[in-house]
Formats: structure tokens, C-alpha cells, sequence
């Protein structure tokens, strides 16, 4: 129980506390006096200014230049397969046989009727020789002599008729050998020995042969991307210049990179509604066969002619909702806000289509110490894209 006197007593506890909270109050102090905390340290770059060449990828799919049907122009029994599937088959290699018997018979009788249409005509070039002989000795009558004339003609045109008959007979016998139309890679056998096959109405699908080089590679390019192509086309031309392919770079889909190069020979007529895309093709070489038709491929499209662009790295780029912006290196040493507009990379860098000119001094790292436009910062200067630099070591201290 505390007695009267002991009540004004200060416990030593107090004042050590008050003690403290005193220092505490004139350290504040005295920062504030001195300026604050230094300005923080962060990395400055000046902006590359060089010749780039700009690209859009696009994802297609490989098609062959040449894709063939293979179908029988006459019917009848396969007599056997001549080919082994999925072999690389030369223009004019034999493919299929259909059984000849009919259409060798059907030869043997339309060559006969051109022999029988052939002696008729003789015969009534012999009668016409003697009519007209009759004639001139006034032993023959006019009508008569027509007659013969006229038997002549029809002479002449049954020989021609068993002429056509006779070539389509062995037309026909010839279709019998279903032969590569191109040079490619022959797929699956649709019929097989023994199996009856139609060409009338609808000829059945015997096989598929593709070619293998060069390869086509389709694609769908948005219409931003059509006019930018196409102005640049039509700039070079109204320029004097001469009309060039487009160049691609195309890589599969197990490729790092975009190992193929190719260009564009074709655009499609007119942009689809629907999609807002427009088909374009381009052309591949293939000598060691690595392409096949319906592989997924990622399509590259290059400019024309490369342009002079400003690069920063992409870490000094910073997103304010739908803006971009990155802060130079102002006055005094000051962080001030630029607004930018940015366009494809190029490297490890960044094309900025908007907003800066040569000789801006970017700030690259460092940007979280930056709290508002116009904060005051220590620069040091690093080439472009190059990594932060080593933050420097804690100093060490000793103990007493």
C-alpha cells in the first residue's frame, strides 16, 4: 500500500522513455532541416536509333502447289496395283490397271469398221473416176453421176467416222493404265485388286498424289496489316521502282525460330466480312521434302525494305490503364512523364512508333523509386538493353 510521500515519486522507467521520444523528435528534426533522403539512384539510356526491318506473324497451314484426284476415266475390275503407297511417283508412272480384254476387243472391231469404211471409199473413188468418163462421152446421165458423187462423200465420211471410232477405242484402252498425272508423293491405294470401279456417273477415288516442291503455305492477314503492305507496294511502284515479292519466314511447330523463307505470290480478291482477314499465299521451297500438307505452320511476313526506328527496352515501359508512358532523364535531373505509342519488338528491344526522338534519355531501371513526375533521381548512364547494374555492397561495420 502506497503511503502519501511515495505518490510523487517518478519511476527511472519514464524517464528513459521520455528521454528517447525527445531524440527521436530532433533526429525528424534535423533531416528535415538537412534536405531528406538523397534522390534515389536509377539507370539512364539514351534511345537506339537504327534501321529496322518490321514483321507480323500470322499462323497458317501447308498445302501442296499441286493436289490430284487420281479417278478412273473408264470402268471395269482393277487388275492390279502398279505402285507402293506413300512412294515418291514421277509424271507419268503407272498407278492402277483396269482389265484391258473388253476394251482391246472394242479396239479390234472399231479398227475393222475403219478397214471396211476405207475399201467402201476406194471403191466409190474407183466409180467416180469411171462416171466422170461416161460422163464426157455423153453415156452417162447427170443424175446418175450425182449419184455416184454424192456415194463418194458418204464414203469419205463413214472412213472418217471409223477413224474417230478407232481413236477412241484405243483412247479407251489407254485409260485402262491409270497413270501419275505430276510428280509427288502417292498416298493410300482407294481400290485394291479385284475391286470394280465406275467412272460414269461419278468416278471413284482411286488415290491422291500431291507435289513436294515447291509448297504452298495459306494464311489469313488482318486488314491493318493488307493496307500497310499495300501502300508500301504501291509507294514503291508510283517511286519508280519495280514490284516485289513480300518476303515470309516460316517455322513449324517443333522449329525454334523461322528457318524457311519463302514470298507472297498471291492475295485474294476480296477481304472477308465475317473476319475482317484477307487469304494470301506464299511460296516455299521444299528440295528436302521436310514440308507435308496440313502442317500447322507460323507465318513471319516481312517488310519490304527496312526503316529507320527508335528502340528503348521493354522494362522502361510502363502501363497507366490503356496509356503506355516511360519517364526521361529532365532537368535538373528530374523524372518527367512521356506518353508513347509502341509497336513490335525488334530483339530484345522495343519500336516506339510515337513519342520520342533521338537523343531522349530513357530511365531503364529503377522506376519503382519513382514516385511521381518530377521526382528528382541520381542517373547513371548504361547502354540500352544492357541489365541493371550491381547494387553496391552493404558497407561493414565494427563493433566497440
Amino acid at each position: 500500500m502506497l503511503t502519501a510521500s511515495s505518490k510523487h515519486i517518478i519511476p527511472p522507467v519514464i524517464f528513459v522513455t521520455a528521454f528517447i521520444l525527445l531524440g527521436g523528435c530532433s533526429k525528424s528534426t534535423n533531416e528535415q532541416e538537412g534536405g531528406g533522403f538523397p534522390p534515389p539512384q536509377v539507370s539512364v539510356a539514351e534511345v537506339i536509333v537504327r534501321d529496322v526491318t518490321q514483321s507480323n506473324e500470322f499462323s497458317g497451314r501447308i498445302e501442296a502447289k499441286e493436289n490430284v484426284q487420281i479417278r478412273p476415266q473408264v470402268g471395269g475390275i482393277i487388275e492390279g496395283v502398279k505402285y507402293r503407297e506413300g512412294d515418291i511417283v514421277k509424271n507419268g508412272d503407272l498407278l492402277f490397271v483396269i482389265d484391258q480384254r473388253p476394251f482391246r476387243t472394242e479396239l479390234n472391231r472399231a479398227e475393222a469398221e475403219l478397214a471396211r469404211a476405207r475399201a467402201q471409199a476406194k471403191l466409190a473413188e474407183a466409180e467416180i473416176r469411171r462416171a466422170r468418163n461416161l460422163v464426157e462421152r455423153n453415156l452417162l446421165s447427170q443424175d446418175e453421176y450425182d449419184q455416184r458423187v454424192a456415194a463418194e462423200d458418204q464414203a469419205d465420211a463413214n472412213v472418217r467416222s471409223a477413224e474417230a471410232a478407232a481413236q477412241l477405242a484405243h483412247l479407251n484402252l489407254e485409260y485402262t493404265e491409270v497413270r501419275s498425272p505430276i510428280e509427288g508423293r502417292a498416298g493410300q491405294a482407294m481400290a485394291t485388286k479385284g475391286n470394280l470401279v465406275s467412272s460414269d456417273p461419278t468416278p471413284d477415288l482411286l488415290t491422291t498424289v500431291v507435289s513436294l516442291d515447291p509448297m504452298h503455305v495459306y494464311f489469313d492477314s488482318d486488314e491493318q496489316t493488307y493496307l500497310h503492305y499495300s501502300n508500301i507496294s504501291r509507294q514503291m511502284e508510283s517511286n519508280g521502282g519495280q514490284k516485289k515479292s513480300q518476303p515470309v519466314m516460316v517455322g513449324l511447330s517443333n522449329e525454334d525460330g523461322f528457318p524457311h523463307q519463302g514470298y507472297v505470290d498471291f492475295v485474294n480478291n476480296q477481304v472477308d466480312p465475317n473476319t475482317g482477314t484477307i487469304r494470301m499465299r506464299a511460296v516455299l521451297e521444299n528440295t528436302d521434302h521436310q514440308l507435308t500438307p496440313g502442317l500447322f505452320a507460323r507465318v513471319k511476313l516481312m517488310d519490304m525494305e527496312a526503316h529507320q526506328a527508335i528502340l528503348v527496352d521493354d522494362q522502361a515501359i510502363l502501363t497507366d490503364q490503356d496509356r503506355k508512358y516511360v519517364y526521361l532523364l529532365g532537368p535538373e535531373n528530374s523524372a518527367v512523364r512521356r506518353n508513347v505509342q509502341i509497336g513490335q519488338t525488334a530483339g530484345n528491344l522495343r519500336i516506339m512508333t510515337e513519342g520520342l526522338q533521338a537523343g531522349d534519355q530513357v530511365i531503364v531501371h529503377g522506376l519503382q523509386k519513382i514516385f511521381f513526375p518530377g521526382m528528382p533521381v541520381t542517373p547513371q548512364s548504361i547502354q540500352m538493353g544492357d541489365p541493371p547494374p550491381a547494387s553496391p555492397a552493404p558497407m561493414a561495420t565494427s563493433e566497440h
